[in-house]
């Protein structure tokens, strides 16, 4: 049996989150199209026949901007590549080699196991730089051309990660397949819905802490359901403002988004609770 860990890395927005979701065939790591959106390392267990592998998706490296969060993000991204096993650094063919990416490169650029470069978003129809990442190729063990969105030529990709792993026994077994609690994933999906409902330094100030989950048995006058209860933390009172929006609407809207999804995921009827609150201090919660 084969079993270890591949670590996902890569700077912000190149696809890392979608691509481990579409890795391990469920939504495990929360998706949109804002600069670091993923701020803890999340596990995704891959296991079959061969054995299991542990996709490790990782924050996004990003430099210049919004100081001391890509701090901590990039020190969690070092912490990661300790103890791997094989390394998929992911790029964005649509953008540029540049300070950023340079600098990504230089973390694993002494890494003595196998590194995988993934050019991702090999669908699309321009791919300005597609020739630069090529020319990358010589530095890598392997490279894999594919697309995290649609699935397409993702099978070479994780085959090959299987056969680079080491013999060993299943980190995870039974039905997790994941180092994220229920309240932790509950709490993603609900920053997924505020960041795509917000705008400007809103998604750079803003936590999300799931305090309670009820589930109800059903009864003869009451449905099977899920009662959750979350706060959404923000730096400053004008970002609650901002994210509260005229009437409640943000937030309403926020809780609508994350209710419907969280209902098709659970197949069951949710009642979600949003309270915003200010809290300078919520960064040293990560």
């Amino acid at each position: 049996m084969k079993s270890g860990f591949a670590i996902i890395i890569g700077r912000s927005n190149v696809g890392k989150s979608t691509l481990l979701n579409t890795l391990v065939g469920s939504k495990l790591a929360i998706v949109t199209n804002k600069a670091q959106t993923t701020r803890s390392v999340i596990h995704g267990a891959l296991t079959d026949e061969r054995g299991q592998v542990v996709f490790m998706d990782t924050p996004g490296v990003l430099q210049g901007s919004h100081a001391e969060l890509t701090g901590r993000m990039i020190e969690k991204v070092k912490e990661a590549l300790h103890g791997i096993d094989v390394i998929l650094y992911v790029v964005d063919p649509t953008r540029g080699l540049g300070a950023e990416e340079r600098y990504t490169l230089s973390l694993i650029r002494g890494a003595s196991i196998p590194k995988f470069l993934v050019i991702n978003k090999i669908d699309l129809d321009k791919k300005p730089y597609l020739e630069d990442y090529r020319a990358l190729s010589p530095d890598f063990t392997q490279t894999f051309e594919i697309s995290a969105a649609d699935g397409s030529h993702i099978k070479p990709l994780i085959n090959a990660t299987f056969d680079a792993l080491p013999e060993g026994e299943p980190t995870y077994d039974g039905l997790q397949n994941t180092n994220q609690t229920r309240a932790q994933w509950l709490a993603e999906i609900i920053r997924e819905k505020a960041l795509h409902e917000t705008r400007a330094e809103v998604p750079y100030s803003m936590h999300v802490i799931v305090d309670n989950i009820e589930e109800k048995q059903p009864g003869p006058k009451n449905p099977h359901m899920f009662v959750i209860k979350a706060r959404i933390l923000v730096s400053a009172d004008r970002y609650k403002k901002m994210l509260i929006g005229t009437g409640g609407r943000i937030i309403k809207e926020i809780g609508s988004v994350a209710r419907k999804e969280l209902e098709g995921i659970l197949d069951t009827r949710v009642f979600l609770e949003i309270e915003v609150e200010t809290n300078p201090r919520w960064m040293e919660m990560l």
